[in-house]
């Protein structure tokens, strides 16, 4: 009678257990509620496996949190989540969603700095963006200058490109690996740079790539326009160009480049009134304008004049350029464009 009893009693434990591994299991493998677009949610520095999943049931989005922060016990993993922002996609599982915190794999933004933009727009751009921390106060702030130390500019020194980031990031975190990559990239133009240019430091290749950046759109025309370029400035000539004049008015300009702006002496941006390059670069230069600057194409062209369509004429003489000048700037079509438009 007792054997029997114990016999009983061990089958309903082996029932009881085998019911409940049933519904463990059950849980386990039942979707987490995500909706058809995903669901982010945030890790805080010091959130524990349990506090993240009461939290996600609190939300209705995990059903069952005791299974999961179970296994997170049993496995380890409660010790080896990372904080971060995560997003759940549309047919989750409990155990998806313990190999994510496990993994680190936190959503990545992206932001796009253009290229021929000035450095103000470039900041606008990134405190403009979702998940990214707002730390700098514009182009003049103290970190930025002691970044570029020991040049004088700020402007120029930051390359144009897209930037993956991470919710808690800053304009600043952004602004230091666009400064590297610049210093990188016309540091190894400069080394492979062609012989016989008009530049004496990199600093003054950097200049003359923002104005090429900004003088035309045309991939094609970027050596072609930096050889006439160079041409002045190996005889002396000015540079006459109307994007330095244009940076030097800053917030003057309205859109109207007038001839009192081209006879302005105060104006140390205006190459129609000062020989030699800018004090600075103009916009921040991509890598084909920087390489451009630095590898010149031959050719005897020392004018060139915007066509309006994004494109210039180039010509040898003064004569030339005067007549292109009366085709191309006085005779102006209606969507007529001089420079690109970053």
């Amino acid at each position: 009678m007792l054997i029997r009893a114990a016999v009983l009693l061990l089958l309903c434990f082996l029932v009881a257990s085998m019911l409940v591994a049933r519904e463990a299991l059950r849980q386990w493998e039942t979707p987490l509620v995500v909706p058809a677009h995903g669901y982010t949610f945030t890790v805080a520095g010091g959130d524990s496996l349990r506090s993240v999943v009461d939290g996600l049931h609190a939300e209705g989005v995990l059903l069952y949190p005791d299974v999961v922060a179970l296994h997170g016990r049993l496995s380890g993993a409660d010790q080896q989540i990372h904080q971060g922002e995560y997003r759940l996609g549309e047919f989750a599982t409990p155990a998806m969603l313990l190999n994510l915190l496990r993994s680190g794999q936190v959503v990545q933004y992206r932001v796009t700095l253009p290229e021929g933009i000035t450095l103000r727009r470039a900041i606008e751009i990134l405190q403009s963006q979702e998940g990214l921390a707002v730390e700098l106060d514009g182009e003049e702030d103290p970190r930025i200058r002691a970044l570029v130390h020991p040049d004088t500019y700020t402007e120029g020194w930051f390359f144009p490109d897209s930037y993956q980031y991470t919710r808690g990031d800053t304009d600043w975190d952004v602004l230091q690996r666009a400064h590297t990559i610049m210093r990188d990239t016309l540091e190894r133009e400069w080394e492979t740079r062609a012989e016989g240019l008009p530049y004496e430091t990199p600093y003054d290749a950097l200049i003359m790539a923002s104005i090429v950046e900004r003088e035309t759109g045309q991939p094609s025309e970027r050596a072609e326009i930096s050889g006439v370029f160079a041409r002045r400035l190996h005889k002396g000539m000015r540079l006459q160009t109307d994007p330095t004049v244009i940076y030097g008015l800053g917030d003057e300009y309205d859109g109207n480049l007038r001839r009192s702006h081209l006879r302005d002496d105060g104006n140390p941006y205006n190459t129609y009134r000062h020989t030699g390059l800018p004090p600075s670069p103009i916009a921040l230069p991509g890598g084909a304008a920087l390489h451009a600057a630095l590898h010149p194409a031959d050719g005897t062209a020392l004018f060139f004049v915007a066509r309006g369509d994004g494109g210039h004429v180039f010509s040898d003489t003064l004569a030339e350029h005067e007549r292109a000048v009366r085709k191309y700037q006085l005779q102006r079509r209606k969507d007529y464009r001089s420079s690109p438009q970053p």
